[in-house]
């Protein structure tokens, strides 16, 4: 669930080829389950719940910026550490359902303005939540939505990532980290839990003796320089977060200029190690692989290798 730790400074209590590919090695089960999936179209259609990326909001700033390339998506709740309010968990949710939707994005970058990330879920919410609320309405599961996201999405992660703040950043795909980043999950030390998946992704980022310690104590944060060695983030940018930032972006940027169809397979295929054991997860990565090569970029990139040019892909 995330909250905010306790013991700061009120801290908001105010508040991640094949060469021997053949159709045989394919199962009909991957198949399907590629089928189904509809990795290989060029865009989506809006979800259910998708705002204009760039409308108003309360709690965050959205837009696309780099020709319309990228979507940048920053919290926008500094006074309160950027505390994920409900407001702000339904704004983020539908920004990045907008941005997932427009064909010219091909990646999404998520920060925040000010000294945090995200310091938790805003406490003064969960105050007086009854168990009967959590599955009445069950506000947190509509972040599970963010790791639906098809495109990439990059956490620029500036300061406090607690709580439901390291939740939110654990379900991009790529991180990386300021200096002065912090990881923590200290919903322990107020009687609960993690509740957005904190429990699940942050063993398979660090190990679980490494995890159990963070959770069960609620202490041993984890700073930039760790959670790079330990692979929970990519690298540390040196400089001020409007650097950290531009890093993030520039690199979504690059992404974008990747076949677009392909870059969401390869999101997709990579994500299936979480989700199944090494053979099926193989399973679906050839599965992609023979899907690639009904794609028209997949041709002109590799025409674009053999003929020593930039490839000029169509998203198809």
């Amino acid at each position: 669930m995330g909250v905010v730790a306790p013991g700061f400074p009120e801290f908001v209590a105010n508040p991640r080829r094949n060469a021997g590919f053949s159709p045989g090695n394919i199962s009909s089960r991957s198949c399907r389950w590629i089928h189904s999936t509809r990795f290989v179209r060029s865009s989506v259609a809006p979800s259910i719940g998708a705002r204009d990326p760039e409308a108003s909001y309360e709690t965050i700033t959205a837009e696309v910026v780099e020709s319309k390339s990228v979507g940048l998506l920053m919290l926008n709740r500094p006074q309160v550490l950027n505390a994920l309010s409900e407001v702000c968990m339904r704004e983020v949710v539908a920004a990045l359902k907008g941005f997932d939707a427009l064909p010219e994005v091909g990646a999404i970058v998520i920060s925040g303005k000010g000294k945090a990330f995200a310091a938790g879920v805003d406490i003064k919410e969960l105050k007086n939540k009854t168990m009967v609320d959590s599955f009445v309405n069950p506000v947190l599961d509509q972040w599970n939505q963010v790791s639906r996201i098809r495109k990439p999405l990059i956490a620029a992660v500036n300061g406090y990532a607690l709580g439901g703040g390291c939740e939110l950043a654990m379900m991009c795909d790529i991180i990386l980290v300021g200096e002065k980043a912090v990881f923590g999950q200290p919903e322990i030390k107020i009687g609960t839990i993690p509740g957005m998946g904190g429990t699940q992704r942050l063993i398979r980022e660090v190990g679980k003796s490494r995890a159990m310690e963070m959770i069960l104590t609620g202490e041993r944060f984890m700073d930039a320089k760790e959670a790079c060695q330990r692979g929970l983030a990519s690298r540390v940018i040196e400089g001020t977060n409007e650097e950290l930032v531009a890093e993030a972006v520039a690199m979504a940027k690059n992404i974008s200029g990747m076949s677009r169809p392909a870059v969401i397979m390869a999101k997709a295929a990579v994500n299936a190690a979480y989700e199944s054991h090494l053979e099926e997860g193989v399973k679906r990565e050839q599965a992609f692989f023979g899907a690639t090569f009904g794609l028209e970029d997949r041709s002109e990139g590799m025409a674009a290798f053999f003929e020593k040019r930039k490839p000029n892909f169509q998203n198809k």
